[in-house]
């Protein structure tokens, strides 16, 4: 810092003393929006892999915590953590089984399960928090015209924390009993929308 500073001083430039300070709170500047970024980077990874995001305390209600040995072992197949496959040829994701995440409505580690319909649609909104609303296009006949229009009808579905999704992803839900007063369905998988066979959000398909 110093042996900067002195080279920046003797250079031959019009008042090198606002020169100076001017360099010196650009640099300190910069170091504290880069300790900013670490302490932002560092809390995501916090929260992101801390289970415990409510006030309340979230656990497994298949494991006591009572019960549990004081020596923790890691989530995964061989440790304290239930997950379980849905069938109809979803394969469980990595995330249900290594994570540390808790949810109760998740169809890989929660009591929900998957029964009836199973549909294909594309995310239209994802603002709510783990509920995302799914928008299906489709044909309808007109008889008088001899014609088809071009109809939507949009459902909310729950995506697990296993899942990372966007607008514009496609997702194939299941049909799962109420978890709400709107939500009847449940991700299965998502298909990305960079993909070959993924979607974009506002390219009309019937499906």
């Amino acid at each position: 810092m110093t042996l900067r500073l002195v080279s920046f001083a003797a250079t031959p430039y019009p008042g090198n003393d606002l020169f100076e300070e001017s360099i010196v709170e650009s640099m300190i500047g910069v170091r504290l929006r880069r300790t900013e970024a670490v302490v932002t980077f560092i809390t995501y990874i916090i929260l992101e892999s801390w289970p415990q995001t409510e006030r309340a305390f979230l656990k497994q209600p298949v494991f006591l915590s009572s019960k549990l040995s004081k020596k923790g072992k890691a989530p995964g197949k061989a440790g304290t953590r239930y997950w379980k496959n849905v069938g109809l040829g979803f394969k469980t994701p990595r995330e249900a089984i290594e994570g540390t995440y808790i949810d109760k409505k998740c169809p890989f580690t929660g009591n929900v399960s998957i029964r009836g319909r199973i549909l294909t649609g594309t995310v239209y909104c994802t603002k709510m928090t783990r509920t995302i609303t799914v928008r299906r296009d489709y044909l309808h006949f007109v008889p008088k015209y001899q014609r088809y229009e071009k109809r939507h009808s949009n459902l909310s579905a729950h995506v697990s924390p296993c899942f990372r999704v966007k607008e514009g992803d496609k997702v194939i839900v299941g049909q799962c009993r109420p978890l709400s007063k709107t939500v009847r369905f449940n991700v299965l998988k998502v298909i990305p929308a960079g993909s070959s066979d993924g979607g974009s959000k506002k390219v009309f398909a019937a499906i």
